[in-house]
């Protein structure tokens, strides 16, 4: 559990406790070690659990609670204290910052706020990039051009990486005119995107998975609004709020963008660490590949989170593969091969390649890719060798064998 920040909590009323709890459960960035209902006691239970932050709610005997972030300074200097009020006038901030506490939150808590709170804990104990490798990894999926196969490059590798157990994963359609992620995995969705940004201030970890649609891939899945209209309500601000709770609660996130390159698109963008920029060799798609990276370099730190992908190598009359990166000036990050029979048959049944075509040479491609992106594997452009191939198929085998 290298990986994670354990947590502490105290707060003598069973109700309020509960609350908290059910906030802040589901977050892959923490893990809960204790809770206690005695002020006397939490100091001991921190001793005994290591745990990296110390939640401590201050309503039922404030001097109390005070004299405890005391003594937790003193006796636990390496557990950061995060204490809680329903009172926030300016007296009992400083005392309780005084006192060693280092976060400061009101009652009641809303999970946006806890969910930073927690960040610039793990900022301040690991330093900024370790802080930042502990939210969840997000990809943006864009294209080039249109119908150069973005939703299927998103679903598919979504559906690889939710293969493995120990990842969770979500994919957000970000499309909001004709976005058909739901069509490829084919869900009738009972919420959206939309519903998530109306109810954001009253969410908590379990609500908003309930909120989500399953696929039994394991992939989940946050569509796109319903009615076109619905698409005024996501704004920039509450498309970064969302985000900043998926990261909280899943290892991977997935953003199917729009070809517009809108406000909403570019605040998916900034927020991801990889950016996969999917296009086909040929002379449209190869420009404006080229456009978008000069527009690219306006913004600082963009370029280098850009990998090319290139889809449905090996049709015909189509550009050299060494033609194309002379052409756009940077290599090919990965090339996923054609296979339009199997392709066509995945979008009109709403079935992704793992579980329709697990042995097919691009379904074993994605996989790979999975584990390029992850730093598990040796990066080869997507031309990997039969033992690496072997070793994804391998896997697919066991994970159907356990089903």
């Amino acid at each position: 559990m290298n990986n994670v920040l354990r947590i502490a909590i105290v707060d003598p009323d069973d109700v309020s406790r509960e609350s908290l709890k059910n906030l802040i459960l589901g977050m892959t960035t923490i893990w809960l070690e204790a809770e206690c209902s005695r002020y006397e006691f939490f100091s001991d239970v921190i001793d005994q659990t290591n745990s990296d932050i110390g939640i401590v709610v201050m309503d039922k005997d404030v001097d109390e609670a005070i004299r405890l972030v005391e003594q937790l300074k003193q006796k636990a200097p390496e557990c950061s204290v995060l204490v809680i009020s329903r009172r926030g006038d300016g007296d009992i901030i400083l005392r309780a910052m005084r006192a060693g506490a280092i976060e400061f939150l009101t009652q009641p808590v809303q999970i946006q706020d806890a969910v930073n709170a927690i960040q610039r804990i793990s900022e301040v104990k690991y330093g900024g990039q370790r802080g930042h490798s502990r939210g969840g990894t997000a990809i943006a999926v864009a294209g080039a051009n249109g119908g150069v196969g973005t939703t299927s490059v998103a679903v598919n590798l979504g559906c690889a990486l939710a293969a493995d157990p120990d990842n969770s994963v979500i994919l957000i359609d970000l499309d909001m005119s004709v976005g058909d992620a739901d069509v490829c995995l084919d869900i009738i969705p009972e919420y959206t995107l939309g519903d998530v940004v109306q109810n954001i201030s009253r969410l908590d970890f379990a609500l908003l998975k309930k909120s989500l649609a399953k696929h039994d891939s394991g992939l989940y899945l946050l569509p796109r609004p319903a009615q076109l209209q619905d698409a005024e309500l996501i704004t920039p601000d509450r498309v970064q709020r969302v985000i900043g709770l998926l990261k909280a609660t899943f290892s991977h996130l997935i953003f199917d963008l729009s070809k517009s390159f809108n406000s909403i698109d570019r605040e998916a963008v900034q927020a991801a660490e990889h950016v996969m920029l999917v296009s086909q060799l040929d002379l449209p798609c190869l420009r404006n590949v080229v456009l978008l990276m000069t527009s690219f370099e306006e913004t600082e730190g963009l370029t280098d989170k850009v990998k090319i992908v290139v889809n449905r190598i090996g049709l015909e009359n189509h550009i050299s593969l060494k033609k194309a990166q002379e052409t756009i000036g940077r290599d090919v990050f990965w090339q996923l091969p054609n296979d339009s029979r199997v392709m066509s048959e995945v979008r009109n049944n709403g079935i992704p390649l793992m579980e329709f075509a697990p042995k097919a040479g691009i379904t074993q491609s994605f996989g790979m890719l999975c584990d390029a992106i992850n730093g598990n594997a040796p990066h080869d452009g997507g031309l990997a060798g039969l033992s690496s191939a072997s070793r994804w198929l391998q896997f697919l085998r066991k994970k159907n064998q356990s089903h």
